[in-house]
């Protein structure tokens, strides 16, 4: 291979990997962002990132978010990223049918949407006594265990920086400082699985786990049950919980090979 082909394959590299980091730098900033504000952030000159996101443009993977130059994510990526979660959502399924019919309870799924968590898809229990909620429905981080086993996969900083030092008491279990919170967050990097004793609503527990999509983004896996049938089988949840986890990824890995 020559020299030149070389410099070539990594300026082309080089290139994808600006554009994604451009493309980045725009998620969650729907009035859009300016040229001058995208170089700041990803570093790089305004007229690297004019021409990238020039080309960006021609592909509508971001378009003009305001007369004045400000662009934001277009409609091709919005459509690849729904199209990439919706095959995650099928994809899950089936494990979130099989940990359901195992417990019979309900599993819920969940995706985290900066400091809360948005549920995306859930298999209703087929107790007659269950918990049930709306996907689509946001929950907190700090006093759920799907969000708490998100949070347990950032830095100490980054928590803190995610969700503060304070939070509101929902229940009289609620943890309400940061530094209880981080301290349970130990317990959960270290056994995998997060825990809910009544924090967020009274009258209902939870476990959760957290893993990533194919994309890469934070999604959590959990299982709310009324408190009087959680307390003696917590130990038994936990455990088909970190089953279906590493039966998500084991099968994730094998589709990506």
């Amino acid at each position: 291979m020559s020299d030149r082909l070389v410099t070539n394959e990594k300026s082309q590299v080089q290139v994808i990997a600006r554009a994604a980091t451009i493309l980045r730098a725009l998620e969650d900033e729907n009035a859009g962002l300016s040229l001058g504000q995208i170089a700041q952030r990803v570093n790089l000159a305004r007229s690297t990132v004019q021409r990238i996101v020039a080309a960006l443009e021609t592909e509508k993977l971001v378009i003009a978010a305001t007369p004045n130059g400000r662009v934001r994510l277009g409609p091709t990526i919005l459509r690849l990223a729904a199209s990439v979660r919706s095959d995650f959502i099928a994809m899950a399924r089936p494990f979130l049918e099989k940990l359901s019919e195992e417990l019979h309870e309900t599993v819920d799924l969940s995706t985290a949407k900066k400091d809360h968590l948005v549920f995306i898809d859930q298999v209703i229990g087929s107790q007659r006594l269950r918990t049930v909620s709306a996907v689509g429905e946001t929950f907190p981080l700090t006093c759920t265990a799907n969000g708490k086993a998100y949070l347990a996969q950032l830095s100490d900083s980054a928590v803190e920086a995610l969700v503060g030092r304070s939070y509101t008491a929902r229940t009289p279990k609620t943890i309400t400082r940061l530094d209880a919170l981080l301290d349970e967050l130990k317990t959960v990097r270290r056994t995998g699985v997060a825990f809910d004793c009544e924090e967020h609503t009274q009258g209902i527990c939870a476990a959760g786990v957290a893993m990533h999509d194919p994309l890469g983004n934070a999604v959590a896996i959990s299982v709310p049950v009324p408190t009087h049938r959680f307390v003696n089988r917590q130990a038994h949840i936990a455990e088909r919980l970190l089953a279906t986890k590493r039966a998500m990824e084991t099968h994730m890995n094998a589709s990506a090979a």
